[in-house]
């Protein structure tokens, strides 16, 4: 079974819900990915040089709209096509620069699903996480594949 047009729309629903306060959403994501990997912080320029996530960044929220919109695309071209197709072909380069491994994957899906689970409040529910964890998995796989 593919994924559904009733999948990709509970993706793009809480995506436009996430936009809605992209500032506060950015915040509490890199918050959550510090928590669970604090070494992380070093990956990310924006991150670098602080010790908290810093408010107000518009480099915090343009990486992290980037993130969340790939995944919502993810999930529009699987409803539509079946399949991931990267539209930038640099994100293998970048993530290989940057020291990304599968196991940082794990943790940007974790710190991307508690966040959505912020965003959607008590609509959360097993069919929405599903959504999402099939789309970002698909996202991953074809960065990784675009990685080596």
């Amino acid at each position: 079974m593919g994924f559904t047009e009733r999948q990709e729309a509970l993706v793009s629903s809480s995506w436009e819900t996430f936009n809605q306060n992209l500032p506060f959403y950015s915040v509490l994501f890199y918050t959550f990915i510090l928590d669970k990997a604090p070494a992380a912080k070093g990956m990310f320029s924006f991150l670098k040089d602080s010790n908290e996530v810093p408010q107000d960044n518009p480099s915090v929220n343009a990486h992290a709209e980037k993130v969340f919109g790939m995944v919502r695309d993810a999930a529009v071209q699987l409803q539509a096509k079946g399949e991931v197709v990267l539209g930038d072909s640099t994100l293998g380069i970048v993530h290989t620069q940057k020291g990304v491994v599968g196991p940082h994957f794990t943790v940007v899906k974790e710190a991307l699903l508690k966040t959505i689970k912020e965003v959607v409040g008590d609509k959360w529910s097993e069919e929405l996480s599903v959504a999402w964890e099939t789309a970002y998995d698909e996202l991953a796989v074809a960065i990784i594949k675009e990685m080596s």
